[in-house]
């Protein structure tokens, strides 16, 4: 797939900054600050306004510490990993995506179980995989010691890596980042250890598509912590733009689908509520007669979602957005 690129001054501010949209489905782009090329037929505010968990949340003061504390708990919670698997074609995609080049230095953060740490040794990169669940650095290496690839894990926090200014040609992350509790932070600490000219390259869910539904299903239930930004953000152009453009000379987003393909509703539904985190979490904390509402009205977006209906399977688009930033 062709992108387009669009330079930005490495000491624009957000207003100046532009980023290209090259969709998937549609061709039309969005520049933010730049009346030269031409708008989608929605605006981005207009997605901000409408779209809740999406938009911003209120200036408030939380606890990002405690809230890390949970986080991490809810991570560690289930056993990530199972579906982690299921996800591999995303990391896949992003390092030809990004260009990946054999001997470069790559960091992954908040890397999970290892799907694009696996994908760039894969390609002969020396590649250093973090993450602050242990266990799930554990998995990554169990996986890449089968293959007999050579990975250093360590565990890091993505917002407080240990690593030297420009220590990475590259830096990855699929679906990671964006749930860091604090975003701006979190997009410093990536920059600061790309080199000038190195990329950055990430996969984010989009708040239009189905984990932006599912996760303002959840919030309808377990109300997310108060004060903070949704990580849905992550997969919209215009806060991209405002967390990277300042110090990127490119950013590209490409609007990409994941296919969720399990046996059924019901099969998916016990899939995420045993082992993907945050949904175990919900139900362990809901009493029996909403844990009962909350699976039925999963089972309504599931059906809603399946483009498979009648045909004896689930099978879900799930719209991410693909990013790669040359850092300026």
């Amino acid at each position: 797939m062709k992108r387009k690129q669009q330079m930005l001054d490495g000491g624009a501010s957000f207003d100046d900054a532009r980023t290209i949209v090259n969709a998937r489905r549609s061709p039309t782009m969005i520049s933010l600050g730049c009346a030269s090329l031409p708008l989608v037929p929605f605006t981005v505010e207009l997605i901000m306004e409408t779209l809740n968990p999406a938009a911003p949340a209120p200036a408030a003061a939380p606890d990002l510490a405690a809230i890390k504390t949970r986080q991490q708990a809810t991570w560690a919670s289930g056993d990530f990993g199972i579906i982690g698997v299921t996800l591999q074609i995303v990391g896949e995609s992003l390092c030809e995506a990004i260009d990946l080049r054999a001997g470069e230095r790559v960091l992954d953060v908040a890397a999970g179980n290892g799907n694009a740490t696996l994908a760039a040794a894969r390609r002969f990169a020396e590649v250093t995989s973090t993450d602050y669940v242990p266990h799930l650095l554990e998995q990554g290496k169990t996986r890449a010691d089968a293959e007999r690839l050579r990975v250093k894990f360590e565990v890091a926090d993505v917002e407080n890596l240990r690593y030297a200014d420009g220590a990475f040609d590259v830096v990855l992350s699929t679906y990671g980042a964006m749930f860091a509790s604090d975003q701006a932070r979190t997009a410093s600490e990536m920059l600061r250890v790309t080199r000038a000219g190195g990329r950055i390259g990430m996969a984010n869910w989009t708040p239009e598509g189905f984990l932006g539904d599912l996760f303002r299903l959840m919030a309808s239930f377990v109300k997310p912590p108060a004060g903070l930004d949704s990580p849905m953000l992550w997969g919209t152009e215009k806060r991209l733009a405002a967390l990277f453009g300042a110090k990127a000379r490119t950013i590209e987003c490409t609007r990409r689908d994941f296919m969720f393909r399990y046996l059924s509703a019901e099969h998916f539904i016990e899939i995420f509520r045993t082992y993907y985190g945050p949904t175990h979490k919900a139900f362990a904390g809901l009493p029996p007669p909403r844990q009962d509402e909350l699976h039925v009205a999963l089972i309504e977006l599931l059906s809603k979602h399946n483009r498979a209906r009648g045909e004896g399977s689930l099978v879900i688009p799930g719209e991410y957005l693909e990013v790669v930033i040359t850092k300026a």
